[in-house]
């Protein structure tokens, strides 16, 4: 086993804050990216159903 304990494998020696703020930041950004995709993804579909009612009344 690479650390001795739980409390090593969270410092990292004296990588940690490094290690642990990398995977927050990238954790923070995929999050956002998907919710932004659908986000997005619901506003195309509501304006294609738009679309698609008036059409269908034209």
């Amino acid at each position: 086993m690479a650390f001795d304990s739980l409390a090593d494998f969270f410092t990292m020696g004296t990588h940690g804050l490094y290690v642990w703020s990398t995977y927050g930041f990238s954790l923070s950004a995929l999050l956002i990216l998907i919710l932004n995709t659908l986000g997005k993804r619901r506003k195309i579909r509501d304006q294609l159903c738009k679309r698609f009612l008036r059409d269908q009344n034209a």
